[in-house]
């Protein structure tokens, strides 16, 4: 595995190395002494499956808030999203910087997102489907979220939002979160 820190320290996009022969190929998308190697956190306690039927299908901005804090290791399986990350992290340099990287069951990229981070996605095409892996068990009262669109970040969404939950329409800015 490749693994790529991001500018923000902590979030690595991680390429699975592909040993590739007539009959397809084979790669790697978990080890947990590489990740330890990296710093990165390998207590998942939990694994997700995020289906969407349409393009254009935005969830998020999600995190939980402490102490159910929760690192998420995350891949495209189906389809391809517009994968973004906040930093929320009050202490650290690159707080309220966001990234953004295109998952794709195609490019079979991995984001690791540690704790401290706010995220959401987009979906590129129709039946889309994302894995998580998360470090946290879901705290429903520790469920927090920002609005998608909120000027103070300037998220650049490739396409129109045509599909989001009511949940996610109603959240608050940044500010008032």
């Amino acid at each position: 595995m490749i693994f790529s820190e991001t500018e923000l320290q902590g979030l690595f996009v991680i390429e699975p190395e592909r040993l590739e022969d007539e009959r397809g190929f084979f790669a790697r998308v978990w080890c947990e002494q590489e990740f330890k190697e990296h710093g990165i956190n390998t207590q998942f306690v939990q694994c997700n499956v995020s289906f969407n039927k349409s393009s254009g299908t935005l969830r998020g901005m999600h995190y939980q808030a402490a102490p159910y804090e929760e690192a998420k290791l995350l891949r495209c399986t189906a389809g391809s999203l517009y994968d973004v990350t906040i930093d929320i992290r009050p202490e650290s340099k690159t707080f309220m910087q966001w990234i953004s990287v295109e998952l794709t069951a195609d490019n079979k990229r991995l984001v690791y997102i540690p704790e401290g981070f706010a995220h959401g996605f987009l979906t590129m095409e129709d039946n889309t489907e994302v894995f998580y892996q998360m470090s946290q068990f879901h705290a429903p009262e520790y469920a927090r979220g920002f609005r998608w669109d909120d000027p103070v970040f300037g998220i650049e969404w490739p396409m129109e939002v045509r599909s989001i939950s009511d949940r996610d329409w109603s959240l608050p800015f940044f500010e008032e979160s």
